[in-house]
């Protein structure tokens, strides 16, 4: 939980109108966090309140057999046995999400593009089964990782993809360390390794395993982990797997952060009174769930100052900032030298999966020795693996053409004109304006089913978020944008948030926002 910690600068509720700006070191570069307005934050957990009373009372009434339950339940055989499930998340499950399902997991039947396929569903039983009615319907896509536009089903890339499945079929069906390396393989690492300026890579098939496989090989115990609060789930599992200590330090907050590393190296672990074998601080480029771009130059002044290491997830950052695509160092100009760990994935900005890291030599062999990603998984599918090439191959220049090049500076060119417009019509946006990820707040728990029930009837499908993947009072949705789409598309979408945030009500800003340009 520690690892979740909300910045009490942002949830502070007694100054609703001041609005927070976290400056960097470049003066053209903000990170915006408007703060919660405190009516808004009171009839967000009233919502809250209500919705647990009347879960009660439903469970109350499913107690006495007056309302049928259709939630799975532990079998009377085992009453004396620990139980297999948590009782709160069931509770809220059975109670809430439940009911506003449809919001989710819905399945597509397409490639997702700038426009795809939703399989059609309907559920009899207010979210607790679907049935599909047989019917696909087209919706712009502004949910799908698809940053430079790569997920396509024509083309360069597919047409590499399918040579390379009649080559080597579609799985190496082996570990990397055993018979799962291709020539393919060799080749990626290879490139990967020039593409962000490092002596070597190691690519794997998973982008969550990547960290949270590999950190624990990167540090142990006697060792200290500072982690950003905002950072991914996998960033965090990777730490607790260390059995180092862990410190979290605020989003961005280089005071902070100052702090910690010098109680860390002047008083040393607080338990054993002895130095820390190792400090490695834990950071990501884009922080994917609130639009927001790390303080790079920050970070590696003070790493350099500290003698701490640094470990940098470009994940949603590498191939969408930056002239080229090389990710938050180009964006900030910082030498790649400075960063020890560069990881990405392969998800977003490459239309595939998969993950790398690339460091030294040194660093790397040792990876590739223990690290369990390498030695127990399968390999990247050999497809997948010319998918990276090519698209990489394509943002480098290498195809002989500039279309790696447009599609980079059509992303920020979106990013730039969708996040205007959308605070200039109101909203509460998070985030750096470099991200392609726009976060617009929507608060109550209404809302966000609403939203995105709203959307999609105008031929829109969104990602809307709530408790608990969020903090409770900052339920938002989050539009991934893309090179793929046309500034029409982009008008589309804003027409209907301004006519939906009228009718919805979540026009909350209290900033006063500049002309759009």
């Amino acid at each position: 939980a520690s690892m979740l910690e909300l910045d009490s600068k942002r949830v502070e509720l007694e100054t609703p109108t001041r609005v927070h700006v976290k400056h960097v070191e470049d003066p053209k570069e903000q990170e915006d966090f408007e703060e919660t307005p405190f009516f808004v934050a009171f009839l967000t957990y009233l919502s809250y309140g209500i919705l647990f009373l009347f879960g009660q009372l439903r469970d109350l009434l499913r107690s006495w057999g007056l309302e049928r339950s259709k939630v799975a339940r532990e079998h009377r055989k085992m009453k004396d046995f620990p139980p297999l499930y948590r009782n709160f998340e069931a509770f809220f499950t059975r109670n809430y999400y439940t009911r506003v399902r449809d919001c989710w997991n819905r399945p597509i039947g397409s490639v997702p593009g700038r426009h795809f396929d939703i399989v059609e569903r309907y559920s009899p039983d207010y979210g607790w089964t679907f049935l599909h009615t047989g019917e696909k319907k087209s919706y712009l896509n502004l949910g799908s990782y698809n940053y430079l536009g790569f997920a396509e089903n024509e083309g360069p890339c597919s047409e590499s993809a399918i040579q390379a499945i009649r080559d080597y079929g579609v799985t190496c069906a082996s570990s990397r360390q055993e018979l799962g390396t291709t020539k393919l393989h060799g080749e990626l690492e290879t490139l990967v390794a020039e593409f962000v300026g490092k002596e070597a890579a190691l690519t794997f098939g998973m982008g969550f395993a990547t960290n949270s496989t590999n950190i624990p090989i990167l540090v142990g115990k006697g060792g200290l982990i500072i982690s950003d609060e905002l950072n991914h789930t996998s960033l965090v599992l990777g730490a607790r797997l260390t059995g180092a200590k862990i410190r979290v330090f605020k989003h961005n907050d280089m005071q902070h952060l100052e702090k910690i590393l010098r109680d860390a190296v002047v008083k040393g672990d607080p338990r054993t009174k002895r130095p820390y074998k190792k400090i490695l601080i834990l950071v990501e480029g884009v922080y994917s769930m609130e639009g927001s771009v790390v303080n790079l130059p920050g970070v590696i002044a003070l790493k350099k100052k500290y003698k701490a290491y640094l470990y940098l997830d470009e994940a949603h950052s590498i191939g969408a900032l930056g002239s080229s695509g090389r990710g938050v160092c180009q964006h900030y100009g910082c030498n790649v030298d400075d960063v020890d760990i560069m990881m990405g994935t392969f998800t977003k900005s490459f239309g595939a999966a998969g993950g790398y890291i690339a460091a030294s030599q040194a660093v790397i062999d040792a990876l590739r020795t223990h690290s369990h990603s390498n030695g127990y998984a399968t390999s990247m599918s050999p497809p997948v693996v010319q998918q990276v090439l090519t698209s990489m191959r394509i943002i480098m220049g290498q195809d002989g053409t500039n279309d790696g090049t447009r599609r980079i500076k059509q992303l920020a060119e979106n990013a730039r004109y969708f996040r205007q417009g959308i605070k200039k019509l109101g909203f509460i946006v998070y985030g750096n304006d470099a991200s392609p990820i726009v976060p617009v707040l929507i608060f109550l728990p209404a809302k966000v089913a609403a939203l995105g029930r709203e959307m999609k009837k105008r031929g829109i499908c969104i990602v809307v978020v709530g408790y608990p993947a969020t903090p409770i009072v900052e339920s938002r949705v989050r539009f991934c944008l893309s090179a793929s789409h046309t500034r029409a598309d982009l008008d589309k979408v804003l027409h209907a948030m301004d006519e939906l945030g009228d009718i919805i009500g979540f026009k909350y800003s209290q900033q006063e926002q500049p002309a759009l340009n």
